[in-house]
């Protein structure tokens, strides 16, 4: 008899088909009576590496947050690989393959490197599912702090642990919220390689950034958020003529 996340992984293999890897049409999100979102539309098709711009405030991790259901009230449409997610609650959602790197990382103080990133229980296809080897391959920093205490470690090697271990879940579909914020030169040069190496391996990378050099070489199209809607949406090729945009919306 399979599993529920096994059932549930079926489920989203027999509903994709040719849908886009995230599909959101007029989503409205509030944190009790406060407003946040209103009205976002953006689609991510599969293996694409989409950016959300915007000052602070403008609504980015929010939408990170009500795409997992970890908002209030949130209506509209969020589709995941053509699934229906809006009303189902979190654990649902995540079983869909989707998986979520928040800005506070979420590091286990308690537990070594190694107990962090074998702790996160499967919720995707397990052919995304990577495993300790691969991913000491691709952080070999964390193979040789995998013994040490999550809070033992650097900021930056917090956040490769925090990134790792959602790559452990079998998630194809990744929501990344400001991971190069506050991070050294060299880290932020092998967190920007590992998001090259996943597009090579067909993940799907949404990601919310700050840093605008880190985010621009790295993404295939970009939505740029203001007051919780989306102003703006245009693909690699035209970010050079959208700076003179960019800059009055941004200050870039």
């Amino acid at each position: 008899m399979n599993t529920i996340a096994e059932r549930e992984s079926l489920e989203v293999s027999d509903t994709a088909g040719g849908a886009p890897a995230l599909e959101i049409t007029g989503l409205q999100a509030w944190y009790g009576e406060s407003h946040i979102l209103h009205g976002v539309d953006l689609t991510v098709n599969r293996g694409e590496v989409v950016t959300l711009l915007g000052r602070n405030g403008a609504g980015r991790t929010t939408t990170l947050r009500a795409i997992m259901g970890l908002t209030g009230r949130r209506t509209g449409s969020i589709r995941i690989s053509g699934r229906e997610t809006i009303n189902l609650p979190t654990h649902r959602i995540a079983h869909c393959g989707i998986g979520y790197c928040p800005e506070e990382r979420g590091i286990f103080s308690s537990l070594s490197c190694e107990e962090n990133l074998l702790l996160p229980p499967p919720v995707g296809d397990k052919a995304h599912m990577m495993s300790l080897e691969e991913i000491y391959s691709m952080f070999p920093n964390l193979q040789e702090r995998r013994m040490s205490q999550g809070t033992r470690l650097s900021g930056g090697e917090q956040q490769m642990l925090a990134v790792a271990r959602i790559l452990r879940t079998g998630a194809s579909l990744l929501l990344l919220d400001e991971i190069s914020e506050g991070l050294a030169p060299v880290i932020v040069q092998a967190l920007a390689r590992m998001i090259m190496t996943l597009k090579a391996r067909g993940y799907t990378v949404v990601m919310v950034e700050q840093n605008f050099r880190f985010a621009a070489p790295l993404a295939d199209r970009f939505y740029v958020m203001e007051h919780g809607a989306i102003v703006e949406h245009f693909e690699a090729g035209e970010l050079e003529s959208k700076m003179p945009v960019l800059h009055d919306l941004l200050g870039v």
